[in-house]
């Protein structure tokens, strides 16, 4: 039977001993999830959708190696390697987003009039700020893990800033796609209903989910190790695991394929257009 061990230091880097059944079932929901994504990339050609269907692999990486750390408490490069994939894929997920939401602006008649950014400045700006974080949270996370005393303290900090500046950037994010959305909504030539809208619906949908993820990170690791949700998996399954496995899922079921042709020219003949009113 396994049993909680330490590294050869004596410091004990898990609080309890990781769900095998648990890191299972997530292990094959993202498998499936990143076949499907796969398929979807493939099939429709939605190349920008690649960043989306690497973030699936890492959480199907980071939980089938969350599997094998049940009996491999005291090794210290399973935990380091699944933690910083199921800590770093949302951001994958987010640059998804914000990609998303600059092609829908891009596939509407006279949509950057609507927008407060443009299209190309809206992917550069939020991308950058997502690799940021990325950078952040990905050098600071293993020092979480090895350093002692102060320094893990200040490597928490570090990987908050990180998380906080994800938070930042998705609530600017959220304010320039509502101000889109209801400029856009005011153009009385546009139907009530169309493409356009189901896409900006998905993108609130997920970019909350990602946001209540990344709040419950913040939490998480400004309590410290010794924390309550640290000490407790179910906090991991519950506001991550679950929700972001809901993101691939939403992105399948609205898939933004539409938005994935030439968008410079409406009278290209390659030219998919979200206006209701074209076919």
């Amino acid at each position: 039977m396994a049993e909680l061990k330490p590294l050869k230091s004596g410091y004990y880097i898990w609080t309890y001993l990781p769900s095998q059944p648990a890191a299972a079932i997530f292990a094959i929901l993202f498998i499936v999830s990143s076949l499907a994504h796969v398929w979807f990339l493939v099939q429709r050609r939605t190349w920008f959708c690649i960043v989306l269907t690497i973030g699936c692999i890492m959480e199907a990486l980071g939980f089938a190696i969350r599997i094998q750390c049940y009996n491999n408490t005291d090794k210290l490069m399973p935990y380091i390697i699944q933690n910083l994939f199921i800590l770093l894929a949302p951001i994958l997920f987010a640059a998804t987003i914000y990609m998303t939401l600059s092609r829908v602006i891009r596939s509407v008649p006279d949509g950057e009039s609507c927008s407060m950014i443009t299209p190309r400045k809206l992917t550069r700006v939020f991308v950058t700020g997502d690799i940021l974080s990325l950078l952040i949270q990905g050098n600071s996370t293993p020092l979480t893990i090895i350093a002692n005393g102060k320094y893990a303290k200040y490597s928490n900090y570090v990987v908050m800033l990180g998380l906080l500046l994800q938070l930042v950037m998705f609530a600017i994010f959220g304010i320039t796609a509502m101000v889109f959305h209801k400029r856009y909504s005011r153009r009385s030539s546009l139907a009530s209903n169309g493409l356009w809208r189901k896409q900006i619906h998905m993108l609130y949908a997920v970019s909350i989910l990602i946001m209540i993820r990344s709040v419950y990170r913040m939490i998480e690791y400004s309590t410290g190790t010794t924390g309550y949700v640290m000490t407790h998996e179910w906090f991991l399954y519950v506001f991550d695991a679950t929700l972001m496995w809901i993101v691939t899922i939403v992105f399948l079921i609205y898939y933004p394929s539409q938005l994935s042709a030439k968008m410079a020219d409406p009278d290209d003949s390659e030219y998919i257009s979200l206006d209701p009113r074209k076919p």
